[in-house]
């Protein structure tokens, strides 16, 4: 983790920050990418004092927190009602993945029949208490700052945890995963043997995995800025992909992005 000028953490309220991390609709895996920073963490936990984290300990202390880290997606009554109560005892609240950051891959159900699902997929649906979207933590609270992925990149979740400490803003990269494919030396699998590919369009972070292997971005960073999908789909549809191929690929993981849901409407 980086330091302060004074080669430090910023220290909040005469003593070590207290840092949150909560769960809502999710996997945990942006959570666990926390945890799997290994001797980082030693030195978070230096850094702060981890207030709340259940994944990690059952020990918890009240708020307010200085900084709180968000999993997931609201997707039930009571996660809408419980964000309002985390986002009133968080100081700053950041959302980690793409379950947090545009409602993740459970908010394919937004684009269908609800109770259809509920029914096919539980025995009892009667029981289930559910909203009729799975959403983004911004479409219910103010966020401060919003970390894709899927799952999160520890080393931007370090350099996010680090800068909030340290009273900047993170420096997280905001170019495409073609970027990471040029600084590795990956050949673009779009050029040299034709495979459909989301990168050029996703924000960087997983350090072009997928590439990495021949296989084209499935877009689990989400849309980076200005993301030009439409200029992407023409170049899909000279490789000979059609509509229900493109419906699916921006229909994916982070499809209810704004830049990739409107591209996937205009495929259905």
């Amino acid at each position: 983790m980086s330091a302060g000028s004074n080669g430090k953490h910023k220290v909040l309220n005469g003593s070590r920050p207290k840092l949150s991390v909560w769960k809502f609709s999710s996997c945990d895996g942006c959570q666990l990418s926390l945890l799997d920073c290994e001797d980082e963490l030693l030195e978070v936990t230096e850094a702060v004092e981890i207030a709340y984290f259940l994944e990690a300990t059952s020990a918890t202390a009240k708020g307010p927190y200085d900084l709180t880290l968000v999993e997931g997606s609201i997707s039930t009554p009571h996660d809408a009602e419980r964000i309002h109560e985390i986002r009133r005892v968080s100081k700053t609240l950041v959302s980690i993945g793409a379950c947090a950051t545009t409602g993740g891959i459970q908010a394919l159900r937004n684009f269908a029949a609800l109770g259809d699902l509920v029914t096919a997929v539980y025995a009892n649906p009667e029981y289930i208490s559910t909203l009729r979207t799975s959403t983004a933590i911004a479409d219910h609270v103010h966020v401060d700052f919003e970390l894709q992925g899927c799952p999160i990149s520890k080393a931007q979740l370090l350099e996010v945890v680090s800068a909030l400490l340290a009273g900047r803003r993170p420096n997280v990269q905001s170019h495409s995963v073609c970027v990471e494919c040029k600084g590795a030396g990956i050949p673009c699998v779009m050029v040299s043997h034709g495979t459909p590919c989301l990168g050029p369009v996703t924000a960087a972070g997983c350090g072009a995995l997928c590439p990495l292997y021949a296989r084209g971005c499935f877009g689990c960073f989400g849309p980076k800025e200005q993301a030009n999908t439409e200029a992407l789909a023409a170049q899909w549809r000279a490789l000979g992909a059609n509509d229900p191929q493109l419906l699916r690929a921006f229909r994916g993981i982070t499809g209810n992005a704004p830049a990739f849901r409107r591209e996937a409407t205009l495929h259905e």
